[in-house]
C-alpha cells in the first residue's frame, strides 16, 4: 500500500512554507505596507519572544489550552450522548430538534458577554462556549450515522435474538464510529475558537486576553504573535484527535494515511 506522505509531496509541502515565510519577510516592504498594519516574519518573531519574556505566555498558553481541553471534552460527551439518544429516538428529534437548532443558529459570539455577566470573568464563560460550539458537529455527525445504518443489519442481529443493548454496542456504535471522529476532528479546531471568543469578551488570563491586550496597544507584531500561539493550539488538538482516531480505527484500511 502506498503511503501518501511521499517525499515529492512533502517536499512541495515545504516549498509552499518556504515561499509563504519569504513573502511575509519581504513582501510587505516590496509592496510598502506599513510595518504597523503587516509586520515582517523577523518582526514577529521578535513578538514571540517578547511575549515569552515580558508577558508570561507559558502561562497564557496553559490557560488557553486548559479551556480547550475542558470544553472540548464537555462538548463532545454532550454530543455524542446527544445524537445517539436523538438517533436511536426519533420521537426525542422530533421534540427536541427544533430547540437544538435555534441554539446553534443562535451566534456563539452574543453569548460570550451574557456568559461573563453570569459566571464573571474566570475560566467557565470561555469553557462554555467552546461547549456549545463542539456540541452541535459531534451531534450531527452521531445522529446522522445512526440514521444511515441498514436497518436490516439491525433486523438480523434481533432475529437471533439480540438484545437492544447488544445491538447498540456490535452494530450502532462501531458504525457511527467514524463520523463521530469527523465531528471531533472539527470539534477540536472549533473549540479553540470558542475560547479565544471567550477570552476577548473578558477575563485577564489566555492567548485571545493577551490578543486584546496587544491589539489596544497596537503591538501589531505582538498580535500577529498570540495568533501564531492559538493556530498551534488548535493544530495539536487536531493531530492529537487523529492520533485517537488512529488507534481506534486502526481495523479501517488506509487509515494511517488519512491526514485531512
Amino acid at each position: 500500500m502506498t503511503s501518501a506522505f511521499t517525499p515529492s509531496r512533502i517536499a512541495a509541502s515545504l516549498g509552499i512554507l518556504v515561499v509563504f515565510l519569504a513573502g511575509w519577510e519581504w513582501g510587505p516592504g516590496a509592496l510598502g505596507i506599513k510595518t504597523y498594519l503587516i509586520p515582517p516574519l523577523s518582526s514577529v518573531a521578535a513578538g514571540l519572544m517578547d511575549l515569552f519574556r515580558a508577558d508570561n505566555l507559558w502561562f497564557h498558553i496553559w490557560v488557553t489550552t486548559l479551556e480547550v481541553v475542558a470544553g472540548f471534552v464537555m462538548g463532545s460527551l454532550l454530543g455524542v450522548i446527544g445524537g445517539y439518544a436523538l438517533g436511536l429516538s426519533v420521537t426525542m428529534e422530533v421534540v427536541l430538534s427544533p430547540y437544538i437548532l435555534a441554539l446553534q443558529i443562535a451566534p456563539k459570539v452574543a453569548f460570550a458577554p451574557l456568559f461573563v455577566l453570569w459566571f464573571g470573568f474566570g475560566l467557565e464563560p470561555r469553557i462554555l462556549i467552546a461547549v456549545l460550539i463542539v456540541f452541535f458537529p459531534v451531534l450531527i455527525n452521531v445522529m446522522t450515522a445512526v440514521r444511515n445504518i441498514d436497518p436490516d443489519l439491525i433486523n438480523l442481529a434481533r432475529s437471533f435474538k439480540a438484545s437492544r443493548m447488544q445491538v447498540f454496542w456490535k452494530i450502532q456504535a462501531p458504525a457511527s464510529m467514524p463520523p463521530l471522529f469527523a465531528g471531533l476532528r472539527i470539534g477540536a479546531t472549533l473549540a479553540v475558537i470558542g475560547v479565544a471568543v471567550g477570552e476577548f469578551a473578558g477575563g485577564n488570563s489566555g492567548v485571545g486576553y493577551l490578543i486584546v491586550l496587544t491589539a489596544g496597544a497596537a503591538e501589531t507584531p505582538k498580535v500577529f504573535a498570540a495568533i501564531f500561539v492559538l493556530t498551534v493550539i488548535g493544530m495539536l488538538a487536531y493531530w492529537l484527535v487523529i492520533l485517537a482516531e488512529n488507534r481506534v480505527l486502526h481495523y479501517m484500511p488506509s487509515r494511517e494515511h488519512k491526514g485531512f
